[in-house]
């Protein structure tokens, strides 16, 4: 009874409570479910999160807009392969006939515009730096196209790339463009699925050069693909700058008028024996020449609205997919070998996009 008693009294006062508690071993711990709930919870939250961020519209908009020049890229591939197949190689005559459509469709509505950068105003003042521009663009046209005649397919693919870089590069110099880890996670997504593009070409026998020859010099066509590459990057930054500071006009407008007196002047030194000697009555020469212009001509205007939305890095990012594409015409057109990991490769750069762009770059 006097156990009894103590114990109570002991109890009542609050004193000496450890005798009378549990005691935790040494070496072990007594697991807090509440926590671990609430961070499954948490976790589950942020999976559901991304989830629909990755499904929402504007995503599944921007992967639309993407896929879309991808397939008019891919139309410029397959109509320069048909010409190729009939003995055509005139890279600067073709990108010559867009740059005149563009000049006619937006150096006129330039001319046009009544408000104070008009097309006057622009050639008195900033000339130089569009005619700048226009000679990046038309270069960068040229090299990758003239690129084919020295190195393989593959070699091709896989270095055009190197305009990725040098987009995120100068945006972040030039434009301030700030770049979250989600963003470099999916620009290494899409490279993944480049290289497996490009290792389904060699697995399906595609590596040979583009056109009627092969890799005659592959150390040339190499280089002359990173420059070009390099110079589309330049190209498109410039590009974004004009567009999101000023107006998608204005910067098809002077590219057109300057394009056309840069191109016209390459093909008539370079192109203009080629050309005369064709045969313009034949279909087989017509058709896929006009097809090769249209499909330019709407890149064009097209990358310009994407760019709007998006960025110059987005937009590269989204015509990596262009290729499988050109797989897939090639099959009917061409009689290329088909690879199941073309659709993986595929899978990859559209997982890519869609976690670029789930989060909007800021700027410094």
């Amino acid at each position: 009874m006097d156990m009894v008693e103590e114990k109570r009294e002991l109890m009542a006062s609050g004193g000496d409570n450890d005798r009378f508690q549990y005691h935790q071993l040494p070496g072990t711990h007594t697991p807090d479910m509440s926590v671990n709930l609430d961070q499954h919870t948490t976790v589950k939250q942020r999976c559901r999160d991304l989830l629909t961020k990755l499904c929402s519209r504007h995503v599944l908009k921007l992967i639309a807009m993407g896929q879309l020049l991808s397939l008019l890229i891919c139309g410029t591939g397959v109509t320069s392969g048909l010409l190729q197949e009939q003995g055509v190689q005139t890279p600067t005559a073709q990108s010559f006939l867009n740059y005149v459509l563009l000049c006619l469709v937006f150096t006129v509505v330039l001319a046009c515009r009544q408000e104070e950068r008009n097309l006057v105003f622009l050639l008195k003042t900033y000339w130089w730096k569009y005619l700048i521009l226009a000679v990046i663009d038309v270069e960068a046209n040229y090299l990758v196209v003239k690129a084919f005649k020295f190195t393989t397919v593959t070699s091709v693919q896989l270095l055009d790339c190197f305009s990725i870089p040098t987009v995120m590069i100068l945006s972040y110099f030039v434009l301030r463009v700030r770049y979250r880890p989600v963003h470099l996670v999916g620009v290494v997504c899409c490279l993944v699925g480049l290289g497996g593009l490009v290792a389904a070409d060699v697995l399906a026998g595609r590596n040979s050069g583009g056109g009627t020859t092969g890799a005659s010099n592959p150390l040339l066509g190499d280089f002359l693909v990173i420059a070009g590459a390099a110079l589309y990057g330049v190209s498109n930054v410039g590009e974004e700058y004009v567009i999101k500071h000023f107006a998608r006009t204005e910067f098809l407008g002077m590219l057109g008028l300057f394009g056309s007196f840069i191109s016209g002047i390459q093909f008539v030194i370079l192109e203009r024996h080629e050309v005369a000697n064709l045969d313009f009555t034949r279909y087989e020469i017509v058709l896929p020449w006009l097809g090769f212009v249209l499909c330019q001509f709407l890149i064009y205007s097209c990358m310009t609205i994407v760019i709007q939305y998006t960025s110059a890095t987005s937009v590269n990012l989204s015509i990596l997919s262009a290729d499988f594409y050109s797989m897939l015409f090639g099959l009917f057109l061409f009689h290329y070998k088909f690879h199941v990991l073309y659709f993986l490769a595929f899978v990859l750069v559209i997982t890519g996009i869609s976690i670029y762009s789930v989060k909007e770059t800021e700027t410094r």
